[in-house]
């Protein structure tokens, strides 16, 4: 299978499912893993913004890539979470950790830092040069501060041979259709914005990096495939079926949102390391109340 074979469709940004001391969760990890493999997911990014990295570090951090590797078996595509605002320490990452069992890595774009368009291209021009994994770049600027401009991420694409995806979430769509029409032909582009897939996928995109599969695997890959296959008519009924749920997952803050629906299905506690927090109880008794109208 290629490697484009293995990121098309529903990728999914996995949580880290903690105990309520704030140790990993191992026995929750392994039912959402299933859960998600199970729900016909295409793959699944480990220690992504929803799997809280940035409280995982050093040693736990590859307890986690190695136990996920473990229990995945190669069932599916598996895409490792190594980023950060300092381009050494993330190569240092890439020498550093096994990641056998692994396809891809997802790196997000430095964050805080603020970087020019130039400093963003030369960071992802370094990371290109050394990985030991094709990667998956990630724009979130809502999350890091700066944007990667749509004619940076087709530079990118164009110059960066190893770099062969990016998970835009950006939610402007003139960026996202400058990229779509630009890009070079074997370049991927995976949404990383669940409430707007259906569209990006109509506009060119083959796919995405989801939190919501987490909860609702089968209905979220069921829709992505429908997409895919041009069939948005029934697409497009699983998309509305599911959009409060979708702005309830994102509305006090993720992966806050999504754990408080795992934590109703039974598949891990609902909690954190700070400074994440749960969501507040009048929020969660509206997740109980909106998990009802998908039921059966």
């Amino acid at each position: 299978m290629s490697l484009r074979e293995k990121f098309r469709g529903t990728g999914v940004a996995i949580v880290t499912p903690f105990h309520q001391d704030g140790s990993i969760d191992w026995g929750s990890f392994e039912k959402i893993i299933n859960h998600i493999i199970h729900g016909k997911c295409e793959s699944i990014v480990v220690l992504g913004t929803t799997g809280e990295s940035a409280t995982i570090h050093g040693k736990e951090k590859q307890e986690v890539f190695s136990f996920v590797n473990k229990i995945n078996a190669g069932r599916v595509a598996l895409c490792a979470g190594i980023g950060g605002n300092d381009t050494h320490e993330v190569i240092e990452g890439f020498k550093t950790f096994d990641l056998k069992g692994y396809d891809s890595i997802l790196s997000v774009s430095p964050y805080y830092n603020k970087p020019n368009q130039e400093g963003l291209f030369q960071h992802f021009k370094s990371l290109d040069a050394v990985t030991p994994l094709p990667i998956i770049m990630y724009n979130v600027p809502s999350r890091t501060g700066m944007n990667i401009s749509g004619e940076t991420q087709v530079r990118i694409a164009n110059e960066c041979k190893n770099i062969f995806a990016t998970k835009e979430a950006s939610g402007d769509f003139a960026q996202i259709n400058y990229i779509i029409k630009h890009k070079p032909a074997d370049f991927m582009v995976l949404s990383g914005d669940d409430p707007i897939t259906l569209q990006m996928i109509a506009a060119g995109a083959e796919g995405l990096i989801s939190v919501v599969a987490n909860a609702y695997p089968m209905d979220y890959s069921d829709m992505i495939r429908l997409c895919l296959s041009g069939n948005f008519q029934d697409a497009q009924k699983l998309h509305y079926k599911y959009i409060e749920i979708i702005a309830s997952m994102f509305a006090e803050g993720s992966p806050s949102g999504v754990k408080a629906y795992l934590s109703e299905m039974g598949l891990c506690g609902n909690y954190f390391r700070l400074p994440v927090w749960k969501v507040s109880d009048k929020h969660h008794q509206k997740i109980r109340e909106l998990m009802k109208t998908v039921r059966g």
